[in-house]
C-alpha cells in the first residue's frame, strides 16, 4: 500500500493575499486538513474561494495527543495530511511538533510548503543584524521566570527573535531594561501583514517607555545580541592554565582559546610562560 504524506502549510499571517497556490490546490485536495482552529480554517478556505474535499479535523494544543493515531492511521493508509495553524508555519510555536516526530519515527514522508513567518518577517524588518538570529518562543510568562531568561540572553551574540502577549509587553520589556540595560537596541513588530502594522525600533528604555501607553496586537520582538566583551591577553591566561592542569597541551590550548577570544596566539602563548616565571 502506498504510504501518505504529512503536508505543513505555512497560512497568512493576516493578509490573504500572502497565501500561495500551491496551499490552496494543498487544502482542496486533501484527504484530511488537520487545522489549529477549524474555524479560521474555514474562513481562510472561503476567502482563498477552496472547498475542501476531505474531511477536517481540529488539531491544536491540548488535543494533539489524542489525534496522532488517527493522523498516523490516515497517513498509513496512503492519505494525504495537511497540518494548517492560525497564522505562519506549523511547529514553530504552533501544533505540529509532535506529529512530524511521530511520523519522522514511523519512517513517512513528511514535506512543507513554505511561506509566511512572524520570525523572519520581524527580523528582516528590525534593521538589526539577520546574519545570525536565534529563535526564543514565547517569553516566559511569570516574572522569576522571565527574569532568568533575560539573564540568559545578557551574552548571547545573537539577535533573538520572540513572541509576546501585548498585556504582558511592558513588564517584559521593563525587565528587559533592568537585565539587559536600557541602551540594548530592540525592535517591536506589531500586526505584522495586517492594516495597522507596525514597527517601533529604539534601545529598550525608548520602547518600554513607548509600551506604557499599551499595546494592541500580535507582538514579536526582535532584540540585537550582546556587543562582544573586551577581552585582554591577562583574562585568558588562567584559562589556558586550567587547561593545562586538566591534561592539555600548552600550544593547543594556547592557540584554541586566543582564536575563540580574537586575540594573538603567540601573544597568549608568551603571556602564559611568563606568569609561570612570575
Amino acid at each position: 500500500m502506498t504510504q501518505g504524506r504529512l503536508i505543513l502549510a505555512a497560512t497568512p499571517l493576516g493578509d490573504v493575499r500572502d497565501a500561495s497556490q500551491r496551499l490552496a490546490t494543498a487544502l482542496a485536495e486533501a484527504d484530511v486538513v488537520a487545522a489549529e482552529d477549524t474555524r479560521r480554517f474555514r474562513a481562510l478556505a472561503a476567502a482563498l474561494e477552496v472547498t475542501p474535499r476531505g474531511r477536517v479535523v481540529s488539531f491544536y494544543e491540548d488535543v494533539e495527543s489524542a489525534r496522532l493515531p488517527k493522523l498516523l492511521e490516515a497517513l498509513h493508509a496512503g492519505e494525504t495530511v495537511v497540518l494548517v495553524t492560525d497564522a505562519g508555519m506549523p511547529s514553530v510555536s504552533d501544533p505540529g511538533f509532535r506529529l512530524v516526530a511521530a511520523c519522522v519515527a514511523a519512517s513517512l514522508p513528511v514535506t512543507c510548503l513554505p511561506g509566511p513567518s512572524a520570525v523572519t518577517t520581524a527580523l528582516a524588518l528590525s534593521g538589526l543584524p539577520c546574519d545570525r538570529f536565534c529563535f526564543e518562543g514565547f517569553a516566559p510568562r511569570k516574572p522569576g521566570e522571565r527574569t532568568r531568561w533575560l539573564t540568559a540572553l545578557r551574552d548571547e551574540p545573537r539577535t533573538a527573535v520572540f513572541f509576546e502577549s501585548p498585556h504582558r509587553l511592558e513588564s517584559l520589556l521593563t525587565d528587559a531594561v533592568s537585565v539587559l540595560g536600557g541602551s540594548r537596541q530592540a525592535a517591536v513588530c506589531r500586526e505584522l501583514t495586517k492594516t495597522y502594522e507596525e514597527v517601533k525600533r529604539g534601545t529598550l528604555a525608548e520602547l518600554a517607555a513607548w509600551a506604557e501607553e499599551g499595546v494592541r496586537g500580535e507582538i514579536t520582538v526582535v532584540l540585537a545580541g550582546a556587543s562582544p566583551r573586551a577581552v585582554s591577553v591577562a583574562d585568558l591566561v588562567a584559562e589556558v592554565s586550567d587547561r593545562v592542569a586538566a591534561g592539555e597541551r600548552l600550544k593547543s590550548a594556547a592557540a584554541e582559546v586566543a582564536e575563540a577570544a580574537g586575540v594573538s596566539k603567540k601573544e597568549l602563548y608568551d603571556a602564559v610562560l611568563a606568569s609561570r616565571k612570575s
